[in-house]
């Protein structure tokens, strides 16, 4: 009998709050040197502003539709917002303590200083004054309200503001804190550094000359992000999303994040002035906005204190190499991201625009940098007469008005552009260099799992192979012609094309890997991804689990699986890493029997992945390259200093080594593997 599906898949958003807290606890790992830990802070800041600002905002919409439809769909939008909202006050409190506790007094025993404008001594507070009318004052907009007129007032999307309330309670202040103009950050001599908050803040009274101050409170609003267009009306879908883009300013309140200190009278007042519910509201510290801890200064430029940087690895093959082409031709190639370096595919594509013999070059953009060598070769191959087809994701969340003016630019060059369709992304990372030799037409094709942004690249756990493997070349020349609208289905033997195989494939393999086991061979599924949310893919490998098959699953983010009930997924472990970079490849090993298989490329096992977005998955068919593969996964498998349990108590317990074992930091014995791999 099935267990109730609440019992058999955990809710995405709350799970996801389980990822964050993993974040978190990165910023007390004493592993991690203190500005790494810092770092933590700020993703974790980061990425709970996205959170409400996708996440919860999806669930106002929900909200909206008719009471009886959710009820058949089973969809609770209040019950789970209020679940996420108590988790979410646990965790701030959490970072706090974090923040106030071991961050400060640990910047302190290093010699650098955090003050707040009660502690500025006299050369401080004059350094501050001079620097706020010289370099903050022309970038305030102050403003009084008066409350008994019932005004509506407008907050721009994650700016920082002051309310301030005076004595005679009929009015309210705002003053907004401008760093994006001015920094976060101010630096005084002897290592001291204060918020901009604390100068603005030590200068309120001067700004509201006519008015006796009591009391002054940091707020933030987060907006709706989300883009809700109607694909069924006419006009191009890009510059749909290109007009709507205001939204991501004046879109729906999803949570004001405001200083605990505040009254609940104050609080009130807000609520009323910004037309918020009480669900809207949000206690928090002091300060907010913590992602802005991304460029939290080291006056001391202490080594000690940050991350060891690593050198890339020299590719053995494509280091020195004069002829990429000769190269891949002869060999598949494998990169490794960010233990090598992004110019082995600017390398490539330098190579492509130069040669006489290229005449075509393909590429699919999900995220474009903003200035980059990869679009300035692109720009320098029309130039040189060659055919370039870009296909610009234009719905890439939060990069869409940079794609779309890098498509722009493309487009006046001479270049092909296609924009997304309605309904579908183009997620997959693929790129096509169409080359005539001796009179044939050659493909090479570079197929990864990581976006063609080489500042991404640095920080994106990512795996890619360049190939001239006909049975994968050919396969992603049809993928641009169905992209190009030349024809409507790719017909792949090799490759797994979402939306229109890929869930059939994968189906396929879990299912062998059920009749395997139930034959008595070998079968076990291992698998590493962002994230696992698709509930048929799931019940797929409980089933799978239930015949015996044994499932190893590494997952970055949040997973709807629930691992290790007995009768229900009781041979199912699953495994999390978060350490100095972010793990975003996706690897796939089935055991086949003993042949094994193995594949990696652009998609999780989330619905959207498999059935709304243009996605590639590729075979590893080069017995080095695929071994290659299994040995980096073998290593994350085996992380037992970086690695989380993720089973159904979602405590996020560390994978601990045992006696006598060695300490296992995946991400550091990668690079050590690759190094003396390619040792050269």
């Amino acid at each position: 009998m099935l267990l109730p599906t609440e019992t058999r898949l955990k809710h995405r958003d709350l799970n996801w709050l389980s990822f964050n807290e993993r974040v978190l606890q990165e910023a007390t790992d004493k592993i991690n040197p203190l500005y790494e830990r810092i770092k933590f802070l700020a993703i974790f800041s980061s990425n709970l502003d996205e959170y409400f600002r996708v996440r919860v905002s999806q669930l106002r919409q929900i909200k909206k539709v008719e009471k009886s439809i959710r009820k058949k769909l089973a969809l609770r939008p209040n019950k789970t917002t209020k679940l996420i909202l108590e988790e979410v006050k646990l965790q701030q409190q959490k970072f706090g303590e974090i923040y106030r506790t071991q961050i400060i007094p640990e910047l302190a025993e290093n010699g650098i200083s955090l003050i707040d404008s009660e502690h500025f001594n006299k050369v401080q507070k004059e350094y501050a004054g001079e620097y706020f009318k010289n370099k903050i004052a022309p970038h305030l907009k102050t403003l009084k309200i008066d409350l008994s007129e019932n005004p509506e007032q407008f907050l721009e999307n994650n700016v920082l503001y002051f309310a301030i309330t005076f004595k005679n309670n009929e009015h309210l202040g705002l003053v907004n804190i401008p760093t994006d103009k001015c920094g976060r950050f101010v630096l005084f001599n002897n290592n001291v550094i204060t918020y901009l908050d604390d100068i603005i803040r030590n200068e309120i009274p001067s700004l509201f000359p006519d008015e006796i101050i009591s009391g002054v409170y940091e707020i933030k609003l987060s907006r709706d992000a989300e883009l809700y267009i109607d694909d069924e009306f006419d006009g191009v879908l890009a510059e749909k999303i290109y007009e709507s883009l205001a939204q991501r300013t004046d879109g729906q309140a999803t949570r004001l994040l405001y200083d605990s200190s505040m009254p609940e009278v104050t609080q009130k007042k807000l609520r009323k002035l910004l037309k918020l519910g009480e669900i809207d509201m949000m206690p928090g510290g002091e300060y907010h906005n913590f992602s802005d801890f991304f460029s939290f200064p080291d006056p001391t430029n202490n080594p000690e204190l940050h991350s060891e940087k690593f050198l890339p690895v020299k590719h053995k093959v494509l280091e020195n190499t004069k002829d990429y082409f000769a190269e891949i031709l002869e060999k598949d190639q494998s990169v490794h991201f960010p233990y090598m370096s992004f110019n082995y595919i600017e390398s490539f594509l330098e190579q492509a625009a130069n040669d006489p013999d290229v005449e075509e070059i393909k590429i699919s953009l999900y995220r474009v940098a903003d200035e980059s060598k990869l679009t300035s070769i692109l720009l320098n191959a029309l130039e040189k007469g060659k055919k370039v087809t870009v296909f610009v994701e234009a719905k890439a969340r939060f990069d869409e008005e940079n794609n779309l003016e890098w498509g722009r630019k493309f487009k006046e060059k001479g270049a092909k552009v296609i924009f997304s369709f309605p309904k579908i992304k183009v997620h997959s990372k693929i790129l096509l260099v169409v080359r005539r030799e001796n009179d044939k037409i050659v493909n090479y094709a570079y197929i990864g799992t990581g976006n063609f942004n080489s500042k991404t690249s640095k920080i994106y756990c990512d795996h890619a192979i360049f190939t001239a493997d006909k049975r994968l070349t050919n396969e992603i020349s049809r993928i641009f012609n169905v992209l190009e609208g030349k024809i409507i289905v790719p017909r792949e033997e090799h490759l797994f094309i979402s939306p229109f195989s890929t869930r059939k494939n994968f189906t396929s393999l879990i299912m062998n890997e059920i009749e395997n086991a139930l034959a008595g061979k070998k079968a076990a599924i291992t698998a590493k991804m962002n994230s696992l949310e698709d509930p048929e893919i799931i019940e797929l490998l409980y089933k799978a689990s239930n015949a015996g098959v044994k499932i190893r699953l590494l997952i970055r983010g949040f997973t709807c699986l629930i691992a290790g009930i007995p009768g229900m997924s009781e041979n199912i472990y699953i495994t999390s890493i978060i350490d100095q970079f972010l793990e975003h490849g996706r690897i796939y090993v089935f055991e086949n029997g003993g042949d094994q298989k193995i594949f990696y490329g652009s998609a999780d096992w989330m619905t959207r992945n498999l059935d709304s977005r243009i996605e590639v998955i590729a075979p590893i068919y080069d017995k080095n390259i695929a071994a290659e593969f299994k040995d980096i996964l073998e290593l994350q498998l085996n992380d037992n200093v970086k690695a989380r349990i993720l089973d159904d108590a979602k405590t996020n317990e560390y994978v601990k080594a045992g006696p006598n074992k060695k300490a296992i930091r995946s991400q550091y014995e990668i690079y050590s593997y690759l190094k003396e791999k390619h040792n050269i």
